[in-house]
């Protein structure tokens, strides 16, 4: 099970990264049609989908590896059990609130295709294709605070934590600027 959500994970972080390629291919694509008098327009709304894709489908990743960014000045105060119960207490809060967030994303979603919204750019396309990767992001992230959650609570060290000092230990600080 463990291979399989980290891979998952991973996944998600290799989709997010597409999705960062394809609005940099898009937006060169887009420089060059313009300067070949060839109308843009709609590659506006495709970019900002794909915007909302990337961050959202790269999310889980980054909070699994360490890259949300977290306050630590009282954790590292702390003594390693007060320490545990706040990570539990931190991570008990975030699996409810991003329960909250990925219910609002499938129903937002889901009332987009119920009620045939339509995009009001220049590409009309069905709104719930593109907020999918908000709920499927949402679905990811959600999975990944209560994985995080259920190792704490079974008295392993979280794995964001784990993966940054693991940098930290090869010298690497890049997340850290």
């Amino acid at each position: 099970m463990r291979r399989f959500l980290d891979r998952l994970y991973d996944a998600g972080g290799a989709l997010g990264a597409v999705f960062v390629a394809l609005i940099c291919v898009l937006m060169i694509a887009q420089s060059v049609m313009r300067e070949l008098g060839i109308r843009t327009g709609a590659v506006n709304d495709v970019v900002s989908w794909f915007c909302a894709a990337a961050a959202f489908f790269a999310m889980a990743h980054a909070f699994k590896h360490g890259d949300f960014v977290r306050v630590t000045l009282l954790l590292e105060k702390v003594s390693p059990p007060v320490r545990r119960k706040l990570e539990l207490a931190s991570l008990a809060i975030g699996s409810v609130s991003t329960g909250y967030l990925c219910w609002s994303a499938i129903k937002f979603t889901y009332e987009s295709w119920e009620f045939n919204d339509i995009a009001q750019g220049l590409l009309p396309m069905p709104m719930w294709i593109p907020q999918l990767s908000f709920a499927m992001g949402s679905i990811l992230l959600l999975v990944a605070v209560l994985d995080e959650f259920i190792i704490v609570l079974r008295g392993g060290a979280p794995t964001f934590v784990r993966l940054v000092e693991e940098r930290h230990a090869r010298g690497d600080f890049s997340s850290d600027v």
